[in-house]
């Protein structure tokens, strides 16, 4: 492809809120490029292929549309997969590299991940949505909510994520407890947590809030016996990744009521079916994977990824006419 010669293609998928285009500058990119925006989702492999056959540059929002060797490998224009945030496990790299197809990627926040927790965290807790929705069916106060100061915030994992959510445990005058594979007694103390064994964490804990990266380690780290080990008033929160928590699992558990209640926002299965049951238990407060949908994240993000494709293009001209 002569990138002087011939307009480039750029497909932005999944963008489900409509905004691609208007929070960042897409018009330096007009006089060398074509950029069609898709609103849907395909789940079908051979979908997906048929829809990104005419494209050069392909942009993927996080792990919404994954970019396997299986579709890398039937995609003969691509040349540029444009992934938002720093890396992508969505992406097979290691075919990119052999099609020829650079990777690039933009900034990143935790910010908004963080705080959507604890919207979780006090909206599962005072039953806000079952509050809510007596009050617009002319009702009033339905339930009684659960304190946060005084109770035991428990932290699965505590990185970048996992440590400020346990800052704000202690803001809220929580007890913080934190258990990791490899976190030191010394690591908790920083952000006021104490590390316990990770039995403890489970029979311990109120609330207890997941931050862990998905890898093989902890995939179904959470499941029925885990649950088991908490106590009937407990909340689980998960706004990490979905197969962390065996779903099956925190679905019994929810229908038992052996716990009181959990918070998720990541599901093994993104968008989430329409007749999972995810959707209808009632102590279930249920977002889909909103944790990163922010508008100052998503303007970085597409901001971002104008300039990561400008570079490359301009690169590849650059390339092709070198200065005499």
């Amino acid at each position: 492809m002569s990138i002087k010669q011939e307009r480039c293609r750029i497909a932005v998928l999944d963008d489900y809120q409509h905004v691609a285009l208007s929070l960042a500058d897409w018009s330096v990119l007009d006089a060398r490029a074509t950029v069609t925006v898709f609103d849907d989702h395909l789940a079908d492999t051979d979908a997906v292929i048929e829809r990104l056959q005419p494209f050069d540059v392909v942009c993927v929002m996080r792990e919404r549309t994954p970019m396997t060797r299986a579709i890398i490998e039937r995609l003969p224009k691509l040349r540029l997969i444009a992934s938002t945030a720093p890396r992508n496990a969505s992406i097979d790299i290691q075919a990119a590299e052999e099609r020829g197809v650079e990777v690039v990627h933009t900034g990143y926040t935790s910010a908004p991940t963080i705080e959507l927790t604890w919207a979780l965290i006090l909206g599962s807790a005072r039953n806000l949505v079952a509050e809510n929705a007596s009050l617009r069916g002319s009702g009033w106060q339905q339930s009684v909510g659960d304190d946060m100061a005084g109770r035991t915030l428990g932290v699965l994992g505590l990185g970048n994520v996992g440590a400020a959510v346990a800052k704000i445990g202690n803001a809220f005058g929580m007890k913080v407890i934190a258990w990791s594979q490899n976190l030191t007694t010394e690591r908790a103390a920083e952000v006021g947590a104490t590390l316990v064994p990770r039995q403890k964490l489970f029979q311990e804990a109120d609330i207890l809030s997941v931050h862990l990266v998905l890898s093989e380690r902890t995939r179904g780290l959470v499941g029925a016996a885990e649950l088991a080990l908490m106590k009937p008033t407990a909340r689980l929160v998960n706004t990490s990744r979905g197969p962390i928590v065996a779903e099956a699992d925190l679905v019994k558990a929810l229908r038992d009521k052996t716990i009181a209640g959990a918070a998720v926002d990541v599901f093994d299965q993104e968008p989430l079916p329409p007749d999972h049951p995810f959707r209808a238990l009632p102590n279930l407060l249920a977002t889909p994977h909103i944790g990163y949908v922010s508008r100052g994240l998503y303007q970085r993000f597409y901001r971002d990824t104008v300039e990561n494709i400008a570079r490359w293009i301009d690169g590849h001209a650059a390339a092709r006419h070198p200065p005499n």
